[in-house]
């Protein structure tokens, strides 16, 4: 009776298990992909190539000549793949892996058709995806064992691992800037970030990496303490890269034709910068290159203490800053143009965390531009705040650009969110005797303590910035800042014993006028200046600003149906953070964090590709 029932029947899928049997491999399911399974029955080797796989598997499959070569090449990674998967960590492990990438590049380059014959099949991603993942566990075992032998191993010559021999290409842009070696080599697949609102990559060739860089956050290098000589943190730059750069790791067997690729035993590694590089060159074709661009800014935000330190720094306690530095969100590019971002009150560089990362992520603006962040202490006084940021962020662009040529020299924006705001505004603004005078009728300084202060209360607009948008800014300050909650945190603000110091020093013979509570009589602090009564922030309101800058505001309101020349986003009035003059308003509903909000970040990637255009490309 059997041999009367058809010879197939079939069965209804629904397109979860349609797409699962299509798609799914040893990676996402832990079991061979259809495909795989196809490339096995037709060679025969259904009994051989049982679970678990065994060498004899691989073997017999290699010597199978009358089978597709894409179809041989690409099951010969996955059979590896699902070996490599069920050892332990070590030397034979690192020497599966190794195979898996030899097969999936022969499969992507030497395969029967090019990449792009393939461009819509989905066997090409997950050979693809095949690769990355062995090239990202070989790296790091290479890094976990040059850990275990040396610190400092030397990355001229070769690296024998597992029977191979790589050789890191040491001419590779990135490898210069990322010295010593990383403490740390992590697969940005491992990690994922509560917190940010999306994570921007791109898919291509590579393994997206985050290196850790010795030194950590800002918080191991320029935190003061008690016990700390307070000339040390001035011998430190007053810039730095972001310690947690991204990216991108590629493997290539050494051959160029198939049977050289199936025969050595020797490779080439590259570290890629994903920033300038978006494609590179394999075999005369143009690839794209896998690159992670939210995972080094989460992790190192993630690790940073940003927001404990912020508020030790505000209150000038223990492990707190005492002057601004510059923080470069990727290695410094000459080509791309600066984003200057500069964060309020008892803030940090997390306050742009959403606005960076979608920056980051947005092609348009990373072909560009490239973020500086600048953490300051929030504490002192902003007259001062104001002269250490320039001075910071000109010796950063002096050192990266000391001729002032190249095109990220020229063009700068400024973004200032609150007090950062007002920041940027003086630093587009220009003053005469306005701020010297205040000083000379609000204080009991002599004219030579004032001479030797006005430097900081004379100044030009900062050269080179074209662009500034202005945040929930309270350009004619906040009566918050004097009710009776804000005045008895103004109380609990203490400086720095190094700015005390300096300061002291510059004021001398004035040296003992520093009280018990850590305090210069006549010098107010942060909190103080952003009152409207306070007559800094009403003096400084009325500088002139640049004739060559333009200027945006993105002010906020919480509540609508409140007219807008009553409103208030709860700490700043729209009186305050209404600039005449400004080439755009944008009223967002919006608590006083509106850089946080959809709607302000929206507005400001507007204003960014409207500068692009007006500016023209900035690239080579």
């Amino acid at each position: 009776m059997r041999e009367l029932s058809p010879a197939i029947e079939t069965n209804t899928l629904d397109p979860g298990e349609f797409f699962q049997l299509r798609r799914s491999d040893i990676l996402t399911r832990g079991a061979l992909s259809n495909a795989t399974l196809q490339t096995i029955k037709v060679a025969g080797l259904d009994d051989e190539c049982a679970i678990p796989i065994s060498s004899s598997c691989v073997d017999a499959l290699s010597g199978v000549g009358d089978i597709s070569v894409d179809n041989q090449l690409a099951a010969l990674s996955e059979l590896w793949l699902a070996r490599a998967q069920m050892m332990s960590p070590g030397s034979e492990q690192l020497a599966a892996l190794l195979e898996v990438v030899r097969y999936a590049y022969a499969y992507l380059f030497f395969g029967n058709r090019q990449p792009g014959e393939r461009a819509f099949e989905y066997r090409q991603t997950q050979i693809q995806d095949w690769y990355n993942y062995a090239v990202a566990r070989v790296a790091t075992g290479m890094f976990e064992t040059r850990e275990q032998r040396s610190g400092h191993e030397s990355t001229s010559g070769p690296r024998q691992i597992a029977g191979w021999a790589i050789h890191l290409e040491t001419d590779a842009p990135l490898l210069s800037a990322i010295r010593p070696l990383p403490t740390e080599l992590l697969p940005a697949s491992s990690l994922s970030f509560r917190g940010l609102r999306s994570v921007y990559r791109q898919d291509g060739i590579g393994a997206e990496m985050v290196a850790v860089m010795p030194d950590g956050p800002l918080i191991e290098t320029l935190s003061h303490s008690a016990n700390q000589q307070p000339n040390r943190q001035r011998e430190l730059p007053s810039w730095s890269a972001m310690p947690t750069p991204s990216i991108t790791i590629t493997l290539r067997p050494d051959g160029e034709d198939l049977q050289n690729v199936l025969h050595t035993q020797q490779a080439y590694l590259t570290v890629h910068d994903p920033y300038i590089e978006s494609a590179i060159m394999i075999q005369g074709q143009r690839i794209p290159l896998a690159a992670n661009f939210t995972a080094g800014y989460g992790l190192w935000l993630a690790r940073s203490d940003f927001r404990r330190q912020s508020l030790r720094s505000l209150f000038g306690r223990k492990g707190s800053i005492d002057r601004p530095h510059v923080y470069l969100m990727q290695q410094y590019d000459p080509h791309k143009r600066i984003i200057v971002m500069l964060h309020g009150l008892a803030s940090s560089p997390e306050a742009w965390v959403d606005l960076a990362n979608e920056v980051l992520g947005d092609e348009t603006l990373r072909q560009h531009f490239q973020i500086w962040q600048i953490y300051y202490p929030t504490n002192l006084p902003i007259a001062l705040n104001h002269a250490a940021i320039r001075k910071a962020l000109s010796d950063a662009l002096a050192h990266f650009d000391p001729s002032g040529q190249a095109p990220a020299s020229s063009g700068l924006v400024l973004v200032g969110h609150s007090m950062g705001g007002v920041l940027a505004r003086l630093m587009v603004s220009s003053t005469d005797q306005s701020l010297v005078k205040l000083a000379e009728n609000r204080s009991h300084f002599s004219p030579q303590q004032i001479k030797r202060i006005e430097p900081i209360l004379r100044f030009e607009p900062f050269p080179f910035v074209n662009r500034v948008i202005f945040l929930s800014t309270p350009h004619r300050g906040t009566k918050v800042a004097a009710g009776p909650f804000a005045r008895w945190m103004a109380g609990l603000i203490r400086f720095p014993v190094t700015v005390l110091e300096e300061l002291t020093h510059i004021l001398a013979p004035r040296a003992a006028a520093v009280d018990r509570k850590g305090k210069l009589p006549d010098l107010s602090n942060s909190l103080d200046n952003l009152s409207e009564k306070d007559p800094f922030i009403r003096t400084a309101a009325d500088l002139p600003i640049s004739p060559h800058v333009r200027y945006h505001s993105i002010v906020a309101r919480s509540d609508p149906d409140m007219a807008l020349a009553d409103s208030d986003d709860g700490l700043v009035p729209y009186r305050s953070a209404h600039l005449p003059g400004a080439y755009s308003e944008k009223v967002i509903i919006s608590g006083h964090s509106v850089q946080k909000t959809a709607g302000a970040i929206l507005e400001i990637k507007r204003i960014l590709k409207e500068d692009i255009a007006e500016q023209g490309p900035s690239q080579p």
